[in-house]
């Protein structure tokens, strides 16, 4: 364990009263401990600026992702206090216990090395989901137009937000207990695509989804939508992907019969 006393160089004079207790995570893959350190405490300070200040004052090889640091790339996202959260919108004195801020990467995904993890799974889900786009009309059609008050069009927009931070993932009991489930940002991709009108194969995404590991795995929690930082609802995505798919299967069942 190590500690580092700020007060010894740090170019603002602090007091012994204004010193956080940061322990981060240090290691790579599932080998690893925390890490502890004394940080300066200021004002309007966020996780990510102690995080930074760590790695810019102390230890250079500590391992992060941030990039637009104002809320809008998600690439930030660590736990912090066992919570997942976009540090860079993170204020240290809304989460700090008792002067003590604990700093770990992001839950169910691997560490690639201290609070870095490895998205690959996360995005492969994603895909699996039926995440990319396939349209309905070629380069060479006029493009479709869609009316912003159509009911699908609507549906959609709810999930348009979405950076894929993968914090609803992090916060995901389900995909803690069954690593193979497709997660919150997945399916809620698939519902904004199966309501895309523009989408060519609709069906082709509740065949994706309604699989072993898919929507109907969701234990309805409700963590993702939770701590969604961009205040999505992925709980009410899954909800939507659960009664499509139940009534494609009756419907198909249906057609089977007659």
């Amino acid at each position: 364990m190590y500690f580092h006393n700020p007060l010894k160089n740090d170019r603002c004079a602090v007091s012994e009263e204004d010193i956080l207790e940061v322990s981060v995570w240090r290691g790579t893959g599932d080998t690893g401990e925390y890490e502890t350190f004394q940080v300066p405490a200021r004002e309007s300070q966020t996780v990510l600026d102690v995080v930074t200040w760590i790695q810019q004052q102390i230890d250079p090889s500590l391992s992060y992702r941030y990039a637009c640091r104002v809320g809008m790339c998600g690439s930030c996202a660590m736990m912090v206090n066992g919570e997942p959260r976009w540090t860079c919108r993170t204020h240290v004195k809304k989460v700090t216990r008792d002067g003590a801020l604990q700093i770990g990467p992001l839950r169910n995904l691997p560490t690639i090395k201290d609070l870095a993890a490895d998205m690959d799974p996360f995005f492969d889900k994603w895909i699996a989901a039926g995440g990319v786009h396939t349209p309905s009309r070629s380069r060479a059609e006029p493009i479709a137009e869609v009316s912003p008050e159509d009911p699908g069009r609507v549906e959609a927009n709810k999930g348009i937000e979405c950076i894929n931070c993968s914090v609803c993932y992090a916060a995901c009991d389900t995909v803690a207990n069954t690593p193979d489930y497709l997660g919150p940002a997945a399916l809620q991709r698939a519902w904004t695509l199966y309501n895309d009108s523009k989408v060519e194969d609709r069906q082709a995404v509740l065949d994706a989804v309604s699989k072993n590991n898919g929507c109907h795995n969701c234990h309805t929690q409700g963590s993702c939508t939770q701590y969604c930082p961009n205040e999505l609802d992925p709980l009410s995505a899954i909800a939507g992907l659960k009664r499509a798919s139940a009534k494609s299967f009756l419907f198909k069942s249906k057609e089977d019969r007659q």
